[in-house]
């Protein structure tokens, strides 16, 4: 057979939301962009009888197994599963669990889900998307001063995914559009350019992308907005600004939501507050 025809099949098992195994997963797909994948999710397990039909839809399929399970029952049930029926499968959640308790002493809580509490961190969160779209696209000036990082780009340098993107790691994020011989809000000076992210492009790039947009919206592609001209313009003169600034300067051109947002995680000096921290965190 052609390794090309090949259909592998994945499930992904979790007694929560499944989505650490599902990323999991995903990162795998994508190192593979010519095989075709099946990815089946079964979450919320929480009975044996569930597991065991889950198991058994995966067997029929020859499925890898990507599991988070934390019941250690479930857990059992699913190695010896497996293993009965020559099925691959990966515990993404025990190994580090284990290794936790063992150096620490402390025994896990074994609560299906705990990653998900509503808790300070998860009302932080929804504070920090709220915030994003308050101070979205330069509303109100204001928010920069409250903002723990600030985006400057023109148009198409995805200010606004990745102000979401970052909210939903708990930072509060606030964005202005830059339009050359536009006037910059004196708030943007009066903060620390560590706190200041400039967004750039290449010309090119940004020239396809707006006349994508165009098209999208059924209109002719070919305008003032797409003009190449004047995309290097508004470039010159955002990258004028950030050297003004002595801000950080980001190149989305070839850079995906994560990949940006990671960077910015790391030139600032941030930490990913996204996941499960301690109720006592002040």
């Amino acid at each position: 057979m052609n390794p090309q025809e090949t259909i592998v099949t994945i499930f992904v098992l979790s007694d929560s939301a499944g989505e650490t195994a599902s990323k999991l997963a995903q990162a795998t797909m994508a190192q593979y962009p010519s095989v075709e994948f099946n990815l089946f999710r079964r979450t919320f397990i929480h009975t044996k009888e569930h597991l065991i039909q889950a198991l058994t839809d995966a067997k029929k399929h020859d499925a890898i197994i990507l599991h988070t399970l934390i019941n250690d029952e479930l857990v059992s049930l699913t190695n010896h599963f497996c293993e009965e029926a020559d099925l691959y499968h990966f515990d993404v959640l025990t190994p580090p669990v284990t290794e936790v308790e063992k150096r620490t002493g402390v025994a896990p809580s074994r609560e299906p889900g705990a990653l998900h509490h509503l808790n300070k961190n998860y009302f932080k969160r929804i504070k920090a998307m709220e915030f994003a779209v308050k101070y979205d696209d330069g509303k109100d000036p204001r928010g920069f001063l409250e903002a723990d990082v600030v985006l400057l780009g023109v148009s198409r340098t995805s200010k606004t995914p990745l102000s979401l993107f970052l909210a939903n790691k708990n930072l509060k994020v606030a964005n202005l559009p830059l339009v050359p011989q536009a006037h910059i809000p004196k708030q943007l000076w009066e903060i620390e350019p560590s706190k200041i992210v400039g967004l750039t492009n290449d010309p090119d790039v940004l020239n396809s992308i707006r006349k994508e947009r165009m098209r999208s919206y059924g209109l002719n592609p070919d305008t003032a907005y797409s003009d190449i001209e004047k995309i290097r313009a508004e470039l010159e003169f955002a990258n004028d600004l950030y050297q003004k600034l002595g801000c950080i300067v980001i190149n989305v051109a070839s850079l995906s939501i994560e990949e940006t947002a990671s960077m910015i995680l790391n030139a600032l000096n941030l930490e990913d507050h996204s996941y499960y921290t301690s109720e006592t965190e002040e």
